[in-house]
């Protein structure tokens, strides 16, 4: 076993994870998860720039998940960067500090590249499952982009699309720097238009209908399968792998859309930095299921951090 950290820092979360890995089999024990909302992504589709109050945010992150990494004794770490450090003009500055606080440069990653990492992490545990036919659809709904990934044993195809619940919610629901609360049917209907826009681009190279299974990952899906549970607390346990009906999906997007933020902020599991973004993560989701007819939602936590971890240990042989 090899003990590795990994770091995912995406448009509005980065997460940590230090775990034993065993490259041969795969096998992944966790020691340290952690998730902090640092909102980097903020502006970003505005401005092209990353703003410096969320630069700040984030490297106050990375000091805090340095101690962790340091008191765990990780021998490898591998620190991945997608959407919003991809779009950014100033992602030099980005990369300086993290180089700074954590030792190693932050991998600003492709689209694709972060496909096959979130497949990996998604589907290593469900290959072989009786009740999970493949081919597999893993969808990463993440704040600036999407990733679709189909694939079985390995990836067939793979496509990342600018739609997040970031980038959706700044695009088509803020008006003079606020959120309107609640959206307007013509922005919903704005929002659902440039989702469905997108689609139609990943279904370019991706055959998303081909898909006998969907996953459904990062905090826009599990969020919404913690409200379809019930959950007074978010509880990881109980939400990888639940399986969440069309139908749900679709009454908790609608609720979602129709409440004040207030009214989001009261579901007990929702986290606070998700409470205005979630609306439009639902939307993703509940579209992307009406896209391919799926009747449900296989919901994964193991995701992408899973999936550099497990790349981490291959490199480290």
């Amino acid at each position: 076993m090899t003990r590795v950290a990994a770091i995912d820092c995406g448009t509005n979360s980065i997460r940590l994870l230090v775990a034993d890995a065993d490259p041969e089999t795969g096998e992944l024990v966790e020691l340290d998860r952690r998730m902090t909302i640092v909102r980097l992504g903020q502006g970003v589709d505005r401005t092209g720039r990353l703003a410096p109050e969320a630069l700040e945010r984030t490297f106050a992150a990375c000091r805090e998940y340095a101690a962790a990494i340091k008191e765990h004794g990780a021998q490898r770490l591998r620190f991945v960067a997608t959407s919003a450090s991809r779009d950014a003009e100033n992602r030099d500055e980005f990369v300086r500090g993290v180089l700074d606080i954590l030792g190693v440069e932050p991998e600003v990653i492709t689209g694709d590249q972060e496909a096959e990492f979130s497949f990996t992490g998604a589907t290593r545990e469900l290959d072989g499952r009786a009740d999970l036919a493949e081919p597999f659809l893993v969808v990463d709904i993440g704040g600036g982009s999407t990733e679709f990934v189909v694939g079985d044993d390995r990836v067939r195809a793979a496509r990342s699309v600018d739609v997040g619940c970031v980038r959706m919610t700044e695009r088509h629901l803020v008006v003079d720097g606020k959120v309107t609360d609640p959206p307007t049917a013509g922005q919903i209907a704005a929002m659902r238009a440039d989702v469905e826009a997108a689609l139609d681009l990943a279904e370019r190279t991706v055959p998303l209908r081909e898909a006998h299974t969907l996953v459904g990952l990062a905090g826009s899906v599990t969020t919404v399968a913690a409200i379809a549970l019930g959950l007074d607390a978010y509880d990881s346990t109980k939400i990888h792998h639940a399986r969440i009906g069309l139908d749900r999906v679709r009454s908790i997007s609608d609720d979602l859309l129709r409440a004040t933020h207030e009214q989001r902020a009261a579901y007990r599991a929702m986290h606070p930095g998700r409470v205005d973004v979630i609306a439009a993560g639902a939307l993703v989701l509940l579209a992307i299921m009406e896209r391919i007819g799926a009747q449900e939602v296989v919901v994964s936590e193991h995701d992408i951090l899973d999936g550099i971890a497990f790349h981490a240990a291959l490199e480290s042989r």
